[in-house]
Order: structure tokens, then sequence, then C-alpha cells
């Protein structure tokens, strides 16, 4: 193997910690950044309901690219190099992003971004390595938490600061923060050793193995995926919702962010959950989390105006709970898979995840033009059901293999 680790020379830090989870954080921000905002960016760029929803599409297509042809270098190239190359890459995206003045500029750009922002799915896995053992779950816990509140957060940061400054300041101060969070990652982090001698098309090509290979792979990423409709879906249309409905501006629309991540910060409970009853449980529990969640929405007619407000709430920090504990638990059948092909592993689970986050929302914005926030309920429900009915089906498999197994013995 070429390269060598230093990690044990240098013990974990505390700082250390920090800054791989505030690294994946800011960088899976990055990609959430416009959802609630869209109505300023098409009241600035004057641009119609399809074109607004083409810029989450294009950076949650982006992503899912991203994760499918850059993540597997990781485990060919010394990811401290990898994590530096892309925070430059995406800060120079980011800022050229809040000086397009056109849809096509924008669209190119939102594209990069996503492509970019994968630099969380280098972080984690190098949050494993580095773990001394013993301490991985909640060294990567850690981590992950802090991708979760980048991911929850990043609306209610982006919807204040595009309110009072605008949504090009909004842009070009999420670059000065990748940039800053690369430097400090490339002076606290140490090279890693490679663990696959293949070239880059074979990396690819063990990809496609790995994917035939594994059934728990391919169960737990269609079923992440259809829940991440659902989750894509309400987040790119609340703020149009809020707007239409309620006639409330973007700043209320990024609030709802602080409810969804109350819900994100319990998510990380589920792994010692997963080590009690087992993840494939926990996935089972999460599923039907969300699609109750989004089910409860259906009785917003029913109340007050106050009222429905606060079962949004409500509903976004359950179907947030239920999305993130299910991807943890899905993330640890994964990994247990193949160690040695983590990244590879990480990078088909998550490419799922974010086909199905663009899918939901270009479906999203369908189902808002079609039949309203009622319609946009409509497919975030039946997504969560249909995940819900693999894990199902799927721990049903599971508990028969077992109980064959001791019957044999």
């Amino acid at each position: 193997m070429s390269g060598t680790t230093l990690h044990s020379e240098r013990p974990l830090s505390a700082g250390l910690i920090f800054s791989l989870a505030a690294g994946a954080g800011l960088s899976v921000a990055s990609i959430y950044y416009a959802q609630p905002i869209l109505p300023l960016l098409g009241q600035s760029l004057s641009l119609s309901v399809n074109g607004m929803g083409l810029i989450p599409t294009l950076t949650q297509m982006g992503y899912a690219l991203g994760i499918l042809f850059l993540i597997p270098l990781g485990d060919r190239y010394d990811r401290r190099a990898i994590i530096l190359f892309k925070c430059i890459i995406l800060a120079l995206t980011l800022a050229g992003c809040s000086f397009t003045g056109s849809l096509h500029g924008l669209l190119a750009t939102s594209l990069l971004i996503g492509m970019t922002a994968t630099i969380a799915q280098d972080i984690v896995p190098a949050a494993a390595i580095l773990a001394p053992a013993g301490r991985q779950g909640k060294i990567v816990g850690t981590v992950m938490t802090g991708l979760l509140l980048g991911i929850l957060l990043s609306r209610t940061v982006s919807g204040l600061v595009a309110t009072w400054l605008g949504w090009r300041a909004m842009y070009q101060l999420a670059a000065l923060s990748i940039l800053l969070i690369g430097i400090v990652l490339w002076r606290v982090l140490p090279r890693f050793a490679t663990h696959s001698e293949l070239s880059y098309p074979g990396l690819l090509r063990s990809m496609v193995t790995l994917w035939r290979r594994y059934p728990g792979l391919r169960m737990a990423a269609v079923a992440q995926g259809l829940l991440s409709i659902g989750f894509s879906a309400f987040w790119s249309i609340l703020a149009l919702m809020l707007l239409e409905n309620y006639h409330l501006g973007s700043a209320v629309a990024g609030g709802f962010g602080l409810a969804g991540a109350a819900g994100a910060l319990a998510a990380p409970l589920s792994g010692s959950l997963s080590d009690k009853i087992g993840p494939e449980r926990v996935t089972v529990m999460g599923a039907a989390l969300v699609t109750v969640s989004f089910a409860s929405m259906f009785f917003l007619p029913l109340l007050s105006v106050h009222a429905q407000l606060c079962l949004i709430a409500l509903a976004a920090i359950g179907f947030d709970l239920g999305l993130q504990s299910t991807l943890i638990a899905h993330q640890t059948l994964v990994y247990s898979l193949e160690p040695q092909a983590r990244g590879r592993l990480n990078a088909l689970l998550f490419t799922v995840v974010f086909i199905g986050m663009a899918a939901g929302s270009v479906l999203g914005s369908k189902a808002w033009l079609i039949g309203g926030w009622p319609g946009v309920l409509v497919l975030a429900s039946a997504a969560g059901l249909l995940s819900l009915a693999i894990r199902w089906w799927a721990i049903r498999r599971h508990c028969a293999s077992l109980t064959a197994s001791v019957a044999e013995e």
C-alpha cells in the first residue's frame, strides 16, 4: 500500500473531532442553501416554478454524480488531499454562483456545487479510520451529527441571511466558510493510507460487483432513497407553500429547519438502539415514523392557522428523526458487509439516496402544480409506505434466515 497514516502517532483530540463534524456540516449545507430562498431567486431572475424546481434538482443530481464518481477515489488516494482539493473547487463555485445572472448559469453552478459538496462523504469514512478501537461508533456518530445539523440548519441560516442581506451574500458567505474549514482540515488531518491499488476504471467496475453481490445493500439503498423522495419534496416546496398559503417569507421557511434539527439531534441515539434491538428493526421503526409524520399533515385543514403551523413543525421533527435514524441504521448494515470497500459501499448507498433527493425535488414540483400541498403529502406518504414495505420484508427475511440457521444447528 502507498502512503502512510499518522493517526496512530497523534491522539484523536476533541478539536479534530469538532473540525471533522464542522467540515461535514458546512460542506453538505451547501446543497441545501437554495431551498428556502427559491422565491427570492425566482423574483431576482424571473424564474417559473419549474425553473425554480430545477435548482435543487440539479444540485441533488450533482451530489449523486459526485458520490458515484468521486467518493471511490478515497479508497485509492489520500483522503486529506482529496478533501482540500474539493474544498477549493466548492468555494470557487459558490462564489461564482453568487455572481450569476441567468437560470443557465445558476443550474451549471448548482450541478458543480452538488458534485464538490461530497466532501462530507469523504470526511465520515475518514473519521471511522482515525477513530481508535472501541470509540468508532461514538466518533462517527458525532461527525454524523455535524452533517445532519448542516443539512437542517442550512435552511434556517439561508432563509435569515437571504432575507436581510440578499441571496448573493448567502452564497458568498458559504464560499468563505468552505475555504476556512478546508484550511483547518488540511492542517489538522494526517495523511491517509490507500486501501486499494485498483485503477479508477477498476474501482468503478468493482462497485458494480458490490451492488450485485449484496442484496442487503440494494434493499438499504432503495429504502433510504424512497424516504429521501418525501424529504426532498417537503423541503423543496415548503417555502412556496408557506408564501402562498400563509403569506410567510423565506426567513420563516428557514426557521422550520430548527424543528428538523431537533429531530436530527436525536437521530444518533438510534445507534445505541441498534445495538440493543438490531439495525434492521430500527429501519422499520424509522420508516414508519416518517410515513406517519407526513400523513399527519392531511389533518391541517381541520385546524386553526396557528395549530397548522405547529403541526407542520412537529411533523418536521418526526420525519427528520425517522429519516436520519433509518440512515444511520442503514449505514451500520452496509458498512458491515465488506469493511475494506467502505468508501465504495458508502458511495453506492448515497448515490441512490441522492437520486431520491433529486427525484423528490422534481416530483414535488409536479405534485405542487397538480394537487397543491395535499399532492406533495400524497407523494411523500406513498414513498414512505413503499420504504416501510421494503424494510418489513427485509426484516422478515432476516428473521427467517436466523430461524433456518438455528434449525440447522
